[in-house]
């Protein structure tokens, strides 16, 4: 008997998966594709994402993957592309190109179910084509990206601060218009699902959530990884640095944190490890003890040998891989409240939750003084109960079977 058929829809390529939006997708995408033949459609802005294409042929039926351009090249198209009441980030990722192949695809009656990840790529799957009887479709907002764009506006100057008070706002309006198209719309945690419910309430009922996981075979303690900071004590944050939160999260734990711990005699070196470095996250290292990688081949060595992993946050959703990683590599974590959000785990016993510079620094001051020995162990025990991929995906299966009982489909209104 022929497998169903799924059309896949990514914002991002999902190969490789070295970054938290590609992360969660790539193994979305690779469980699905047990059960289903799988066609995927998704987007790149980096010529070398291209070389990625002929093993996701491996895995999925067709891949149509479309090259972009550049960043700059997209946020002019989007401008373009700018209509009254919807936000720019429709525009951002709409694709002449790939919206013909979905329309080709759904026209010949192609495919049983669609998942599409992120709102951004929703505007395929609302069209008259993709309503017909019988086409499942589930779409992963991921977070609430309006809530996002809500905490740029703090502390921003004009003209910037209406530019993000609009995104906000539009996108919000869009998100609940995508929520009620859809059959079921689902969130990395279901701390992001109830947000959303409260800022959408008419949308409760089409809401549901699948929690991030992390791969604990790959992140295993028990490995011998090289020591990249030569027996230094180091303390790590890791993740995409040209990504605003965690600019914003190096610069602030740099310029505030870091001074603190020098002052009470902790020597230690603080450790930046991720890709695309801004031009802020650059200049930190001249600061003393602050070190800038750049991309790395491998972030789990430096994890590996952390003394202490830390996530300051402060503009955060969903649930941070940075965070499950580092706890499923056995290493003490001291994390923001935003970056905890979502996590399953027990502050004080699995990691270290902290507000404020003080409080930040007095934490990671006892780990490094030997307080919570045992953290690193119940840490990586905590993500292997509550966040094994394994377990986490088998939320995702039921969603994209028949709609409940009682579920109405609400006509598409979205522009």
């Amino acid at each position: 008997m022929p497998r169903r058929r799924l059309l896949f829809l990514a914002h991002r390529i999902p190969y490789p998966p070295e970054k938290g939006e590609k992360i969660r997708s790539w193994h979305m995408l690779r469980h699905l594709a047990e059960t289903w033949e799988v066609d995927l459609g998704c987007l790149a802005d980096d010529p070398a994402d291209l070389t990625h294409v002929p093993f996701l042929r491996t895995v999925c039926a067709a891949v149509q993957c479309r090259f972009t351009g550049a960043r700059t090249q997209l946020a002019a198209r989007a401008l373009l592309r700018a209509r009254p009441g919807l936000p720019l980030t429709l525009g951002w990722f709409h694709d002449p190109g790939l919206h013909a192949w979905v329309q080709d695809g759904l026209a010949a009656g192609r495919y049983d179910a669609a998942f599409v990840y992120s709102s951004s790529m929703a505007p395929y799957l609302m069209g008259p084509a993709a309503r017909r009887p019988g086409l499942r479709r589930v779409l992963d907002f991921v977070d609430v990206d309006s809530e996002k764009w809500l905490a740029y506006t703090e502390g921003a100057r004009a003209p910037m601060r209406q530019v993000w008070a609009r995104e906000a706002r539009t996108l919000l309006a869009f998100e609940r218009r995508a929520a009620l198209s859809f059959d079921r719309s689902v969130f990395v945690s279901a701390e992001e699902a109830r947000r959303f419910a409260e800022l959408a309430p008419d949308c409760a009922a089409r809401l549901d959530h699948v929690d991030n996981g992390v791969e604990l075979d790959r992140f295993d303690p028990a490995q011998n990884y090289p020591d990249p900071f030569a027996g230094a004590r180091a303390l790590v944050f890791t993740g995409t640095m040209n990504y605003r939160p965690n600019v914003e999260a190096v610069t602030w734990f740099a310029t505030a944190v870091m001074p603190i711990l020098r002052a009470r005699g902790r020597a230690t070196e603080f450790w930046i490890v991720g890709a695309s470095p801004a031009p802020a996250v650059q200049a930190l290292a001249r600061l003393p003890d602050v070190r800038v990688t750049g991309a790395v081949p491998d972030v789990r060595p430096f994890l590996a040998h952390a003394a202490v992993s830390v996530a300051p946050l402060r503009i955060a959703r969903g649930i941070q891989n940075k965070v499950l990683e580092a706890m499923a590599m056995a290493r003490p974590v001291v994390a923001s409240p935003q970056a905890f959000e979502g996590v399953r785990a027990m502050p004080g016993r699995d990691l270290l939750v902290a507000d404020g510079a003080a409080d930040t620094a007095a934490r990671i001051a006892a780990l490094l003084d030997g307080a919570h020995p045992g953290m690193g162990a119940a840490g990586r025990a905590a993500v292997a109960a509550g966040h094994d991929w394994s377990a986490t995906l088998r939320r995702l299966d039921p969603l994209l079977e028949a709609a409940p009982a009682g579920a109405e489909r609400v006509r598409d209104r979205a522009a």
